[in-house]
C-alpha cells in the first residue's frame, strides 16, 4: 500500500508541470514530466510484483 500511495503523491506533485507544459509551453516542465512518468512506471512494476507475490502466496 506504501508504493501506491508514493503513485498519487507522485501524480500529484508532477500536475503544476503538466500545466506549465501543455497550456505555457514550458520544455523544462516537459522533462520533468518525462522523468515522473519514468519513475511511475517502476513504482506501476513494483506494485503489479507486489500484488503478484501476494495473490500467490495466498493459495
Amino acid at each position: 500500500m506504501e508504493n501506491f500511495a508514493k503513485v498519487k503523491e507522485l501524480i500529484a506533485s508532477v500536475e503544476a508541470d503538466a500545466v506549465k507544459f501543455y497550456d505555457n509551453g514550458n520544455a523544462a516542465a516537459g522533462t520533468r514530466i518525462r522523468k515522473a512518468m519514468q519513475d511511475l512506471k517502476v513504482l506501476a512494476q513494483e506494485i503489479r510484483a507486489e500484488v503478484t507475490e501476494k495473490k500467490n502466496s495466498a493459495k
